[in-house]
């Protein structure tokens, strides 16, 4: 089971698997499975960034330019009650804003007692900038919260100084250099007395171009010195519309090709959380989804605790789970027999998918114009073996008198595969293919299917190590 997660990503022991099974964002498999739900109690923040715009959730945190719904604590539990009688899958309840869950300490430790109080089974966590985080570590552990964001965007302070105007810290501003070198001495701090005191830490790092990209992968081999779990890099969102700083001075919004590149260079050092999907602060579902709009305070306003405990039905949600659980692991079994066929059939782990045309199911026998079905193979420089069939409406020829050229629903069929072994093919259906990066070949025609699959997988592979 893998976590979030980079090729710098550890062993993780049995007590820490068992922390992130469930939680979509420390688990990359988790989240394909599990839901979570932000409760947004936490309005105030103690520091301004330029990427932010108070009227909204903050737009990299969040969808931007929507205005997040504030909460009182005892709505909120009516909320979670609520969304968990209806989401089995529900695993999760985050305090992420829209300020700071710490600028908010009162609201937000009262939220979570309630949650843990009526929703015992759902896991908690919190987002922070990580300035107040030092003083609170030990009320955070005694509330139960074993999962903790924090937001930090660089170790300089001459870079903090152009992304954070100020820092509001004990009664004073603090501007510039100085700011930020508060906040990010309170960060490191807070983190490593949440590391020692067993929660465990994910980093958020905005990526924002010509200020702090160049930084990230210092920011990466500090956090893994430190003991954090996972390091999440999110592109800025920086649109005009959207009021902020960046947006108005016209710092552009950070492309994929940036945020890859950034990545890149930090998963050399750090485990990263590669399926983050920037939630708003009252997001309520699997990450990727908002359902937040199905559960509008009319919805739970006028029903009691007691009712809508009663709705939340917690055997029941235990017993959905354990279906999760078991459908998760006949996943994990099959996942793992594949692997280990994939071992046996190559050398080095490699394979190359491989599309046969044949009318006997026994021999390379049959015209690619003529073909209505391709039999579809994973191969490998030691074997074989057969996946499945995969049908086309109408052959790339009709007839005689009539040429159709169905390749759209051919490429379709062939999406995934590198070879096509074929009796025959035409110059104009051969040059289509080939564009899409499948190589047809002739010359194993009237070949029986396994010695044609051996002797292609074998020159593909020889083909490619001479070339790398």
């Amino acid at each position: 089971m893998s976590c979030g997660c980079s090729s710098a990503t550890p062993t993780i022991d049995e007590k820490t698997m068992s922390m992130i099974n469930d939680h979509p964002c420390y688990s990359k498999d988790a989240h394909y499975s599990y839901a979570r739900i932000h409760l947004p109690v936490a309005p105030a923040c103690n520091i301004q960034c330029n990427y932010c715009n108070r009227k909204y959730d903050c737009s990299n945190e969040s969808r931007p330019g929507v205005t997040s719904q504030k909460l009182k604590p005892l709505d909120a539990i009516k909320k979670v009650l609520l969304v968990g009688s209806e989401i089995k899958n529900l695993s999760v309840v985050g305090i992420a804003g829209p300020g700071d869950a710490l600028a908010n300490p009162q609201k937000t430790f009262e939220t979570l007692a309630l949650v843990r109080e009526y929703a015992p089974d759902l896991k908690l966590c919190l987002s922070t900038n990580g300035l107040k985080l030092p003083e609170f570590v030990e009320q955070i552990k005694e509330a139960g919260v074993d999962h903790i964001t924090v937001t930090i965007n660089t170790i300089d302070p001459k870079v903090g100084a152009q992304i954070y105007p100020w820092v509001y810290f004990e009664g004073k501003r603090y501007k510039g250099e100085e700011g930020a070198a508060l906040l990010l001495s309170k960060q490191l701090e807070g983190i490593k007395k949440c590391v020692e005191a067993g929660i465990l830490i994910k980093a958020n790092s905005v990526l924002i171009p010509g200020v702090n990209e160049e930084g990230l992968p210092e920011v990466s081999k500090k956090l893994k010195e430190m003991g954090v779990f996972l390091h999440n890099i999110m592109p800025l969102l920086s649109e005009p519309e959207f009021g902020t700083y960046y947006g108005i001075n016209g710092v552009p919004s950070a492309t994929d090709e940036q945020l890859a590149k950034a990545q890149e260079a930090c998963g050399m050092d750090m485990s990263l959380m590669t399926h983050c999907k920037q939630c708003r602060a009252d997001a309520i579902g699997i990450l990727g989804e908002d359902r937040s709009s199905e559960f509008t305070p009319e919805s739970f306003g006028d029903k009691s605790v007691d009712e809508l405990v009663a709705l939340y039905d917690i055997e029941g949600r235990k017993k959905a789970k354990d279906k999760i659980e078991s459908f998760r692991e006949i996943m994990k079994e099959a996942n793992e027999r594949a692997e280990a066929e994939k071992k046996m059939l190559s050398s080095n782990g490699e394979t190359v998918c491989i599309a046969v045309t044949s009318s006997d199911f026994a021999t390379v026998n049959e015209h690619f114009g003529t073909v209505k079905e391709f039999l579809i193979y994973e191969a490998g420089d030691m074997g074989f073996r057969f996946l499945t069939k995969r049908s086309v409406e109408n052959g790339y020829c009709a007839g005689p008198d009539s040429c159709e050229n169905p390749m759209d629903d051919i490429k379709a069929a062939l999406h995934d595969v590198k070879l096509l072994l074929t009796a025959k093919i035409g110059g104009c259906p051969q040059d289509t293919l080939k564009e899409m990066g499948v190589v047809s070949i002739e010359k194993y025609a009237k070949l029986a299917i396994a010695e044609a699959l051996m002797s292609a997988a074998k020159e593909y592979f020889g083909h490619e190590s001479e070339e790398g």
